[in-house]
């Protein structure tokens, strides 16, 4: 039970600006292992990101609340999926082989792709959240962003690591168990029960096929995928998300 209080730590610090507790203990064997506790970080970020939201919304206009609970995400995470989403943007987007991509990935500079999809994947993270119910935010904060994390952390099993010169080699190239992996994917689909209907459960649909299509677009031009891609694929799949989200209520429903 230690060794897992330690690993869930692990992922906590890594995923998010939460300090590594001073009695919990790190180990270097720990980081490969706390991926599966990557949709449980989401639901810790997306209850903490609702409940900034359901403040402020008892005071603020709902449109200023949105714009804070986006801000306080990017705080807690210290924006580490944005920046991977970008780099994504600025290595496929302007590298046309697997070296290429893999190097402008590597670069801590910002190109224009990646200015351009930050901006258009902000927008219509807000438009999103926008057109949903303030009584119902909460609860969409907190799934998304547990079944966006659980389908990125499944690139590690599905696919394999495309750096081999990377100190991350061993931590992304070793697969889950399969207990860890069925940990990994019930932690990330279980918060879609609080939207109240298991016709819900339909996200999962256009939110896998979004990860299938990204993964697949990466194996054809790097041969896999890296922490970028993880990043990336979170953001994306947590857009897809609320899309769902909302034909679901407007069609189905």
């Amino acid at each position: 039970m230690r060794r897992e209080i330690d690993i869930f730590f692990t992922a906590l610090s890594f995923f998010t600006r939460i300090p590594f507790p001073k009695w919990a203990r790190f180990e270097k064997e720990y980081q490969h292992e706390a991926i599966k506790f990557f949709p449980i970080s989401g639901i810790i970020i997306g209850g903490l990101t609702a409940l900034v939201f359901y403040l402020s919304n008892l005071v603020l206009p709902f449109n200023v609340s949105i714009i804070l609970c986006m801000g306080f995400t990017v705080l807690l995470t210290g924006a580490l999926h944005e920046d991977g989403f970008m780099d994504v943007c600025d290595g496929f987007g302007g590298g046309w082989t697997k070296d290429r991509i893999l190097e402008i990935m590597k670069d801590s500079l910002i190109g224009a792709f990646g200015v351009t999809g930050i901006v258009f994947l902000v927008l219509t993270k807000f438009f999103c959240l926008f057109s949903i119910s303030a009584n119902q935010l909460v609860m969409v904060l907190i799934a998304s962003h547990s079944v966006s994390r659980m389908f990125a952390a499944t690139l590690v099993n599905t696919h394999q690591y495309a750096r081999v010169d990377s100190s991350k080699a061993k931590d992304y190239s070793q697969k889950l168990s399969i207990g860890n992996y069925i940990f990994t994917i019930l932690t990330g689909i279980l918060p879609i029960l609080l939207l109240g209907n298991y016709k819900f459960f339909l996200i999962l649909i256009p939110v896998y096929l979004s990860k299938i299509l990204l993964a697949r677009y990466f194996n054809k031009w790097i041969g896999g995928f890296t922490g970028d891609c993880i990043g990336a694929t979170q953001q994306v799949c947590e857009i897809v998300f609320y899309l769902s989200y909302m034909i679901i209520v407007n069609q189905i429903l």
